[in-house]
Formats: C-alpha cells, sequence, structure tokens
C-alpha cells in the first residue's frame, strides 16, 4: 500500500454563502492530492503522458463527516492500496488544521493509450516505482 500526503489551504473562491467549502470542490481536492501523490513518487502526470498514456476519471465517491471551512488548513492522505492493472482506485482522507477527519473519498481511473483511445497497462516505470510497496 503507498500513502502520501499534501496539504492545502481554502480559498474564499472555494467556498458558499455560507463559508463551507463547495461540494465540487472535493473533487479538485482530489486531483491536488493524487498529483502530488505521483509527484513524491517521482513522476509526474506530464511525464506519463509524455509516455503515451492519459489517465481519465471513471468513477467518483464522496463521503461528507464535517464541512472545511475558508482558511482551513487540509492535510490530503492519499493511499493506493491495490496494485494497479489496467485500471487504479485513489483514496482519500481529508482532514482539517485540528487533525479530525472531514471527508473521504475514491477516485477510479483508467489507462489510456493517448494514440489509440483504448485501455492500456500502466508504463513499466510507473510500476517499477510502486513495486516496494506492493
Amino acid at each position: 500500500m503507498y500513502t502520501s500526503e499534501t496539504f492545502v489551504r481554502v480559498c474564499y473562491g472555494e467556498t458558499d454563502q455560507m463559508g463551507y467549502v463547495y461540494y465540487g470542490n472535493y473533487a479538485m481536492y482530489y486531483e491536488v492530492g493524487r498529483v502530488e501523490s505521483l509527484r513524491q513518487l517521482g513522476l509526474t502526470y506530464k511525464e506519463l503522458e509524455d509516455m503515451g498514456v492519459m489517465m481519465p476519471v471513471l468513477e467518483n465517491k464522496s463521503k461528507f463527516h464535517q464541512a472545511a471551512l475558508y482558511d482551513d488548513h487540509l492535510k490530503i492522505v492519499t493511499t493506493i492500496r491495490e496494485k494497479p492493472g489496467v485500471r487504479i482506485a485513489f483514496y482519500y482522507s481529508i482532514y482539517n488544521g485540528g487533525g479530525k477527519l472531514i471527508h473521504e473519498g475514491e477516485t477510479h481511473l483508467a489507462f489510456v493509450d493517448k494514440k489509440t483511445g483504448r485501455p492500456c497497462r500502466p508504463p513499466q516505470v510507473f510500476m517499477d516505482v510502486l513495486k516496494p510497496y506492493f
């Protein structure tokens, strides 16, 4: 299992009139966690795309425990629990500045060949960096 941590501060534009993070913005936090987790492994989305592989989201799930508020400092814990194949699942736990779990989510993505638009296996370099965790 691979786990990473990323920190973000809630911007005013991410909140609604009540000062709560707008529910649709959690998908953006998932993306931040995903991109930064790959970067912490030594890879970037751009490098994967340059290798000819895209990673579209197939499924997005959210579970709200408590609202995140304007100016909160959030910790996004991103986990890959299973060795990826043609698909990969990312799991997210979001904590407020006090360390309280306020949100959980998951996204399922596919590896897709950029030229053909067809599902494909992840690049070997991707599998190599994940190998120590599985």
